[in-house]
């Protein structure tokens, strides 16, 4: 593995070998290999820990251990401690990535102020299948498949063509200590279970199952950068900058000349893909809808005009975020509302501002975000599936209504559309041994 690895930067990264480094090092196994090969390879190299401050002593016991390490090593060590769920709080975002936006922004003030040429993290072969499989499981393109960058900008990854198997052999071969995180344990979170269940069995039911991966990610990256070049000039082509009356910068695509072109749904994927759209075969009808018809992602919406089909960036920013939720949270902000989650013994009538669920049926974390054009859901009573955007006809929401609507998710799975009605799947039962009571309240912003 050694030599396999020098050869592997001189071959892919000749810059970074004899550069000033910063290493990431958790305290981990694929960290302290990496800190071991930078250093029997004599790179100029010192190290960065971060302490999150999420697991307790267990987190201190791993900053105490990175900081021996390398002062018996004569390595320098940069170590910070973040108060991580503060920061998830207070951006509104999940504690994976608050731990992320900390870390990454920490790295880039330690090369600002100490002149490092690279960060380096241990990422390796698992992680980029992983990522394959997920984004597999979401539904992507081309670019969702593509895995973990060797290289992002100044963030170099050396590790990626080693598996775990054999960054975990070497580290026993020769007598590599690290600390084990006690949450990669837990199945909660689908990166965890891949990682324990269906990559070992794939693994086991097809031989040099990830060395297979890794060359399918290869190819893809060629097929992407094609892509690419044809996507642009695809943009010339069929599109043309437009501005809306509040100033708002977004492109129309041409519908007269989209119909010249023998695969325009093709082309419509190729210019729409990356704006958040999931509900392809409705983008695909809008091009012969009725003019006023939009259809909403996160991010952006589109809209039917006559003869052509305009994209904008949706007119406030909160829409686009997305509020995640813990098992270990009782509450949270979103938007103008206050979600708070209360273990209960019994349970009442649901209402508009409370609903009440098998705890259970959930898988944490939960997350609240803006609605999407092709979102269904089981609204309880109804007895099956239903289409948000036929639920909100119903209802007879307007357009504004409907921007403003949030809702509540397990995974992909809509457990209430937050004020107006829960989903059947999640409901109490007499099977319920935990109930979970949900409920909302409303402040000015």
């Amino acid at each position: 593995m050694e030599s396999t690895f020098l050869y592997y930067i001189k071959k892919h990264l000749p810059d970074v070998q004899h550069k000033k480094l910063l290493l990431a090092v958790s305290g981990g196994l694929d960290s302290m290999v990496l800190f071991a090969l930078c250093k029997l390879h004599n790179m100029d190299i010192a190290v960065a820990h971060c302490n999150f401050g999420l697991r307790g002593a267990e987190s201190d016991g791993e900053t105490a251990f990175v900081k021996t390490t390398m002062e018996e090593a004569g390595t320098r060590c940069f170590s910070k401690q973040f108060d991580t769920y503060a920061y998830a709080k207070e951006k509104k975002v999940s504690t994976q990535m608050a731990a992320r936006d900390l870390r990454y922004t920490w790295f880039q003030e330690l090369v600002l102020t100490h002149k490092f040429d690279y960060i380096l993290t241990a990422h390796h072969a698992n992680d980029t299948a992983e990522t394959f499989l997920i984004n597999l499981s979401r539904g992507t393109g081309i670019k969702g498949l593509t895995g973990i960058p060797l290289q992002n900008k100044n963030v170099v990854r050396p590790l990626l063509s080693f598996s775990r198997k054999q960054i975990k052999a070497y580290a026993i071969a020769n007598t590599i200590v690290w600390k084990d995180d006690s949450s990669n344990a837990s199945d909660a979170y689908l990166r965890n279970h891949l990682r324990h269940h269906a990559i070992p069995e794939l693994e086991q039911a097809v031989s040099h199952f990830l060395e297979g991966v890794t060359k399918t990610q290869e190819y893809l990256k060629q097929t992407e950068s094609l892509v690419t070049l044809y996507t642009s000039q695809l943009r010339q082509e069929f599109t043309y900058p437009i501005d809306s009356i509040q100033g708002r910068s977004g492109f129309a695509i041409d519908l007269v000349k989209l119909a010249t072109h023998p695969e325009p749904n093709a082309v419509l994927y190729a210019l729409l893909d990356g704006y958040g759209f999931t509900a392809w075969d409705d983008i695909y009808a809008l091009s012969e809808a009725q003019s006023g018809k939009q259809i909403f992602s996160g991010s952006h919406s589109l809209l039917k005009d006559r003869t052509s089909l305009q994209l904008m960036p949706r007119t406030s920013e909160k829409q686009n975020e997305i509020i995640w939720i813990a098992a270990y949270e009782n509450s949270v902000t979103a938007g103008s509302c206050k979600i708070q989650l209360q273990a209960v013994e019994t349970y009442s009538q649901a209402d508009k501002n409370q609903i009440f669920v098998d705890k259970n049926r959930l898988k944490f974390p939960l997350h609240i975000r803006s609605w999407q054009d092709g979102d269904v859901f089981f609204p309880i009573g109804l007895g099956g599936k239903k289409k948000l955007s036929k639920f909100f006809k119903d209802e007879k929401l307007s357009l504004k209504e409907k921007q403003e609507v949030q809702i509540l998710c397990s995974q992909d799975e809509i457990v209430w559309l937050i004020g107006m009605r829960p989903d059947d799947r999640f409901k109490v039962t007499d099977a319920t041994q935990t109930i979970l009571k949900i409920s909302y309240d409303t402040y000015e912003v």
